[in-house]
């Protein structure tokens, strides 16, 4: 089936990450690609896959609701047909990062669906409370129409609403650069001001971590209610509002953070008792969705370049050169494939595409640091870290004049390139990310289509690139407090019902892409087929009729899907026809169905039929 991506968002993303004119072929990847070449072809593939998986009109995502982000496709071994609060956040994150650069309004549709839809979210009774306390705002995950999940999980995440409230926040000073003001206070506050609250009320209390398995205290979730407060604060007096739990709970969190670090690496998970060593990717996502560009080498608030996150790298991921085959004989300074944790079992304990896209972009974001600064100093914390790269490297301050810091810098490029060669190596000739690759012979494992996956090969592209989100004012929001306390600032909570978006500019879409999606059972060797009275859709010939995918389907689900660009306003008849092993067709039943393509800003749309 054809990627959902319009020429306008390939263009707009292709200039975002300085790709020139080298246009690739989707979604064929030559593996004998260089990694330059290999980066090119896979950003287009990455952001359409992250798009099919946003409904209602994502190409994989029949079942889901307007702005509702699917964790996978997948619906079975492992069923990740849900949308988390989280992993939503993270994808609309690094959406909203991207629309800022490239004022594309057909991803702007997608980010006021997607806020929207949050607004409804946060209003679900669930298994973790109401909003009348703000508990509810913990529960990590829903159902893909938007309604409570209630089965047995691991419940609260506290990480959730302060993700959420950054992706928001950043949409809303675009609004505000763009003297869309009403939006910003009216539509997005109300909801970014539930989920401060909830930070500043229930951030001292144990939780499940990122992964779902641990009750503690997690260096992730720690970091990014850190981060929300702060900016939190700056955005509330933007528009004319205060925070005053932000700026009493802040500084409090930030004094917490420090109790992870045990001098050599940071511990993930404290508060609890799990027979791990601690060593976590958790932390280096942590680093990454904290990673201020303004900031310096700062330890307090562990960026990216900090001798803390760099001995904290090297600890971590020489945590997996034992234990997964596919890094034997690897040496030391070379990149290896990164999971969560070197003791996980989940599927047997295999890497991550984005754990070891992660590490990768640590790298990518400290060697902006390091060259924005002008300098590099080697700490007794860090020399390992750089002896390991670069083994004639010593503790001292190096200027960007020396030589030595065009050695360093040189070699931490070529090991973060190293980190996204690995992932290069493991990703099948189609794109397709899925969410680990086995840990013996590198093929894609679990869930495929991990939203996650794909939005982070994203991220990882535009750390690359030096295209870079907006300052969270860490610079000026690390000093830790001489005493910890352990408090809170019970908040009050209100539901966001106004999600009247103004009318924003845009280009009316002049092609559609159409995806259909039709419930058909059939038994092996039978393959179904949309045709209809237009050449894009064979002109009624059932030779050139368009094949559809059964990828997803299940015996109480079964679908058939694919999609097709279709002029906007074209008016077309079609049915769908079963094609039987050795050829013969049979149609379904009279009349012919009859769809108008849509004609407005969106430049996608869904169709949800039933075999007659």
């Amino acid at each position: 089936m054809a990627f959902r991506i319009t020429l306008s968002y390939f263009l707009a993303f292709c200039l975002l990450h300085d790709f020139g004119s080298a246009i690739p072929t989707v979604p064929s990847i030559a593996k004998r690609a260089t990694l330059e070449e290999w980066i090119v072809g896979q950003g287009p593939v990455a952001f359409s896959g992250v798009l099919a998986n946003i409904g209602s009109t994502g190409a994989k995502s029949y079942g889901a609701s307007q702005g509702i982000v699917l964790a996978s496709p997948s619906k079975s071994n492992p069923d990740y047909f849900y949308t988390w609060t989280r992993d939503s956040a993270l994808v609309f994150k690094a959406l909203v990062d991207q629309f800022i650069t490239s004022e594309d309004t057909n991803l702007q549709i997608e980010i006021n669906d997607y806020i929207s839809a949050q607004a409804k979210l946060q209003t679900v009774s669930n298994p973790s409370g109401e909003l009348s306390n703000g508990a509810g705002l913990a529960e990590p995950k829903y159902m893909p129409d938007g309604t409570a999940f209630t089965g047995d999980w691991g419940r609260p995440q506290r990480d959730g609403p302060a993700l959420r409230a950054t992706a928001l926040i950043a949409y809303g000073r675009w609004l505000l650069a763009n003297n869309y003001d009403s939006a910003a206070r009216d539509i997005v506050w109300p909801i970014v001001r539930n989920d401060l609250a909830y930070v500043a009320q229930y951030w001292n209390q144990t939780g499940f971590d990122l992964w779902e398995e641990v009750n503690g205290s997690s260096f992730f979730t720690t970091a990014v209610q850190h981060r929300a407060l702060v900016e939190g604060s700056a955005f509330a007096g933007s528009i004319g509002q205060s925070c005053a739990s932000c700026n009493s709970q802040a500084p409090q969190i930030l004094c917490f953070l420090q109790t992870y670090w045990n001098g050599q690496y940071i511990v993930s998970n404290i508060n609890t008792n799990i027979g791990r060593s601690g060593k976590d990717v958790n932390s280096v996502l942590a680093s990454i969705h904290t990673f201020d560009p303004e900031a310096g080498c700062d330890d307090a608030t562990f960026q990216p370049c900090s001798p803390r996150m760099l001995a904290n790298h090297k600890v971590l991921t020489d945590s997996f050169r034992p234990v997964y085959g596919i890094n034997n004989g690897i040496p030391q300074g070379s990149a290896v494939a990164v999971g969560r944790y070197p003791e996980d079992v989940y599927f047997n304990g295999n890497p991550w595409y984005l754990a070891t896209l992660a590490a990768a972009e640590q790298l990518y974001s400290a060697l902006y640091q390091f060259n924005k600064t002008g300098s590099i100093t080697i700490t007794s914390t860090s020399l390992p870290f750089w002896q390991s790269i670069y083994p004639s490297a010593a503790s001292g301050n190096f200027p960007s004049s020396s030589p030595t810091f065009a050695s360093l810098t040189s070699s931490l490029k070529t090991y973060a390139d190293g980190y996204v060669a690995i992932v290069q190596k493991y990703t099948p000739s189609n794109g397709g990310l899925a969410e680990q690759f086995d840990k013996s012979n590198g093929s894609p494992l679990s869930a495929v289509d991990l939203t996650w996956s794909y939005a982070s090969f994203l991220t990882m592209v535009s750390a690359r690139n030096n295209i870079l989100p907006a300052s969270w004012g860490a610079d000026s929001a690390n000093q830790v407090p001489p005493v910890c306390a352990s408090s809170s600032a019970t908040g009050t909570y209100a539901a966001s019902t106004n999600t009247n978006w103004p009318n924003f500019d845009c280009n009316t879409a002049a092609s559609v892409q159409v995806t259909f999606n039709v419930l058909a059972s059939t038994v092996v060797g039978q393959n179904i087929f949309v045709v209809g009275s237009i050449a894009e859709l064979g002109s009624w010939d059932t030779s050139k009729a368009i094949p559809l995918d059964a990828s997803r389907y299940t015996d109480g689900v079964p679908l058939w899907y694919g999609s097709v660009n279709l002029a906007a306003g074209a008016q077309v008849q079609y049915k769908y026809i079963r094609k039987e092993a050795d050829g013969r067709v049979s149609w379904e039943n009279d009349p012919n169905r009859s769809y108008t393509v849509p004609t407005s800003c969106r430049s996608s749309a869904s169709i949800g039929d039933t075999w007659r």
